[in-house]
């Protein structure tokens, strides 16, 4: 769309119009306006997939592999697909803007939002980002870059401001976001977050480098609720405030424009960007007719189950993978997370998939009819109980699967009720004259003992087992994060003796009341089993087999928006369980199910580890595919992995006075560790595959220009007996530096594959930027001129070859 073409809509909107158009129309949605021929646009939570408008379980959406597992694909054409498959199911939902990718990184390995981003590093963060953004704008669907910016924690993350310097900003947490900025990203978040005194929604940031230098030109619009003034955001270059109606513009904006203190052109710019956007997303009219998705259900879990398995990390292999089917009469297949794994990460951009392929299920389809699979689960993980589900719930009103939700008013009357699938009801259908939110379910309970049963939410709650109330209480909301009001609030719990297996039915109720939001959940869990038994348990079934698969990982309690994580053990039992059957069977393959680091004490006590992330939907089918050798595990780590949380050199995630220091500088993940001298137990970049590899010759120039580009080509010849995948990677070193670099840093990568006994060539492209650092005396960048040793290898602790490059100056 022309600029004279935005300027005559522009014409057509007097100021309250104008104003009108920068605060949403509703949570998901934009506003319209017929003077101009624009229709509402849709937005939907990413990256895990496209929920659309609702939190509505029966409203199902592709589940896709977490951030962090895409990261670890590294590679940006099967990126591009997945943000194709995310378009396709935007258009299906009818959705105009995904909120997706985040480009914010692992600092610290306790971040409990590691699961929704790519990596420790900025310039594989910014690959990625870049070739997601791609794929989802190729549709005509808006992608968001977020959240913008140094919002890599989860403590305090609503009123956190970050204090670090503008060198280590722009070479470090800016960088991803100028990469997909160059990819033409259409809508950037600003965070809740300050940095150095500015909250982001009022960040000169926004204006410099973003609008300015990067030359953005699309929306920067707020993140959820993080719009808390009306001038500062408004003479910045903040956009679009969401959600709304309701919010600090309106009216107010109107009046500051014209009592003189925000010029109306500020206005006027703001609008122009979403006249843009609405003109690449087709909501100006005339409008885009409905389009057709452009992957089908049988093609969307091809994808995913390609995705599985092309993410998933092959940490050690002692020999033990793959297994050859025909070779296993019993496999053990051990570990509650078998059964019922961790598909998404906690939070906001949580979906519903219409189906689920467990690891378990994935293992005795791939073995059906060859060798007889025996689950045990092991020890309990300890955690909370789990919302109600259609497993052994019954709604007491039809009887069919899942649980009755009713609305009541004053006098206790039943206004509404449906019936629903889960005990985890974020948006009921509240009508003015609700005042309770009632959600029963009819148990039928597995075995009699002493149950767990929980209610969350805030206000006046309480929990009837069998007419008899066994909780009562009112929980005052205490916090402004939405992930907390609107998504993941407390659970209160108590516990109760059922002693029949016969049905009783569980009330829940909570009072409505302003400002406590509309999230309800009821949760329920049978008595664990005596640990010591369940343990035995497993030991004999490992024994039994010939092959043990034992599937370990974290819980929606520790990997969560909204809060950090307080270590990285994987808690309960489940080291315990590790060692106990892996000393019963040495071919003990232990799958790790995290979104993030965790520690893994026995890690050389297995014949295997490999890490499959959370892996979306097709989890089983594409970890079968791995374990009996159908496909290669192609994942590299994008963030280096500890031995232990005390050897991790940046592990602070928590305000300090209300302010978070950046103390490391650009010394983040790999580059921590190599600073200090520490050794992790796997490094950025580390992965193997089921082929083994030399590498040859390395060809690259012996000097290149300042601002310059150069290519490193390196050969590399498969030895093994199998066809493989190589990610060959360059990094970067100055040790004669006159500013304070990384004692090396990531440049670059490229993947090849080869046959058995084959060679292939891989060329590394090494943009110029790599080469240069922020100088802050000067403001601008810069490239020293001298040596530079170039580096190639499989990760950033695994080097097989070293050269230097004199970088001439042209000054």
């Amino acid at each position: 769309m022309s600029e004279d073409m935005l300027d005559r809509l522009l014409e057509k909107l007097d100021l309250a119009q104008k104003v009108r158009l920068l605060s949403g129309a509703t949570t998901w949605r934009t506003a319209g306006e017929q003077a101009v021929g624009l229709r509402e646009m849709v937005t939907s939570d990413g990256p895990a997939g496209v929920r659309g408008e609702a939190w509505d379980e029966r409203l199902t959406s592709a589940l896709l592999p977490s951030a962090s597992a895409i990261g670890a694909l590294w590679d940006e054409d099967l990126v591009e697909e997945l943000g194709g498959l995310l378009a396709s199911e935007a258009v299906r939902k009818g959705v105009d803007v995904v909120l997706a990718p985040t480009l914010n990184l692992h600092r610290t390995p306790l971040g409990g939002r590691h699961f929704e981003c790519f990596s420790e590093d900025p310039v594989l963060t910014g690959r990625t980002g870049a070739a997601l953004v791609r794929g989802i704008q190729a549709a005509g669907v808006a992608a968001t870059a977020k959240h913008y910016v140094a919002n890599d924690s989860e403590t305090g993350r609503m009123h956190v401001d970050v204090r670090a310097s503008e060198r280590v900003l722009r070479e470090v947490y800016l960088a991803p976001f100028e990469a997909v900025v160059g990819a033409g990203v259409w809508l950037v978040m600003a965070g809740y977050n300050s940095v150095n005194g500015a909250t982001m929604t009022a960040s000169p940031l926004l204006a410099e480098p973003l609008k300015g230098e990067w030359g953005f030109d699309g929306v920067v619009v707020s993140d959820w609720g993080a719009l808390r003034s009306t001038l500062e955001p408004a003479l910045a270059a903040l956009d679009l405030a969401m959600p709304g109606p309701q919010g600090p513009w309106g009216a107010s904006l109107v009046r500051a424009v014209r009592d003189g203190h925000v010029p109306e052109r500020a206005v006027d710019e703001k609008v122009r960007r979403l006249l843009r956007l609405a003109g690449r997303v087709g909501a100006l009219e005339p409008h885009r007719p409905p389009r057709t998705p452009a992957f089908g259900p049988d093609d969307t879990r091809t994808l995913l189950r390609r995705t599985v398995a092309a993410g998933s990390v092959l940490l050690s292999n002692r020999a033990a993978l793959p297994l050859d089917p025909s070779a296993l009469a019993e496999v053990a297949v051990i570990g509650v997370h078998a059964d019922c794994p961790r598909l998404q990460g906690g939070g906001s951009a949580g979906v519903f998939p219409a189906h689920v392929v467990t690891p378990l299920d994935g293992i005795r389809a791939r073995l059906e009819g060859l060798a007889r699979v025996v689950h045990v689960p092991g020890p309990g993980l300890g955690v909370p109980p789990a919302p109600l589900g259609t497993d052994w719930c019954g709604d007491p009103r039809s009887g069919r699967p899942g649980v009755l939700l009713r609305l009541l008013d004053e006098a206790g009357h039943e206004i509404y009720a449906e019936h629903r699938l889960s005990g985890r009801q974020l948006e009921p259908p509240v009508t003015p004259a609700a005042r309770t939110v009632e959600i029963s379910a009819l148990l039928r309970p597995q075995a009699a003992g002493e149950w767990t049963f929980g209610i969350a939410g805030f206000g006046r709650m309480s929990l009837t087992l069998g007419g008899r109330t066994v909780l009562d209480g009112t929980f005052p909301c205490t916090t402004d994060d939405p992930a907390v009001v609107h998504v993941n609030p407390p659970l209160h719990t108590v516990r109760a003796t059922l002693d029949t297996t016969e049905p009783v039915l569980l009330t829940a109720r909570r009072e409505l009341v302003p400002g406590a939001g509309r999230a309800t959940v009821v949760a329920a869990a049978a008595p664990e089993p005596e640990a010591a038994a369940a343990l035995a348990e497993a030991v004999r079934a490992a024994r039994d087999a010939d092959a043990v698969i034992v599937v370990v990982g974290t819980t929606e309690h520790t990997e969560t928006e909204g809060h950090d994580r307080g270590g990285l053990s994987l808690g309960g039992h489940q080291d315990e369980l590790v060692r106990a059957v892996a000393a019963a069977n040495r071919r003990t393959i232990a799958v790790v199910n995290s979104g993030g680091p965790v520690e893994l004490p026995w890690r050389d006590e297995v014949g295997a580890v490999l890490l499959t992330w959370f892996p979306g939907q097709e989890a089983g089918a594409g970890l079968a595919d791995v374990l009996f050798g159908d496909s290669e595990p192609g994942g590299r780590l994008p963030t280096t992995w500890a031995a232990a949380l005390t050897d991790a050199p940046v592990t602070h995630a928590h305000p300090v006075d209300g302010r978070l220091a950046y103390d490391d500088g650009v010394h983040i993940g790999h580059r921590a560790w190599l600073r200090t001298g520490g050794r992790p137990a796997y490094w950025f970049g580390h992965g193997l595959g089921y082929t083994t590899w030399e590498y040859g010759t390395v060809h690259a120039p012996a000097e290149v220009t300042e601002g310059s580009s150069f290519a490193v080509l390196v050969q590399v010849r498969n030895t093994g007996d199998r066809p493989g995948r190589e990610v060959v990677q360059v990094y970067l070193a100055r040790p004669e530096s006159t500013v304070e670099r990384p004692v090396r840093w990531f440049a670059g990568y490229a993947a090849v594959h080869a046959e058995a006994g084959a060679s292939a060539s891989a060329v590394v492209e090494v943009p110029a930027r790599a080469l240069r650092h922020w100088s802050e005396a000067e403001e601008a960048w810069r490239t020293e001129p001298g040596t530079y040793r170039v580096m190639v290898g499989r990760s950033a602790g695994d080097l097989v070859w070293s050269g230097t490059v004199e970088v001439r100056g042209t000054r």
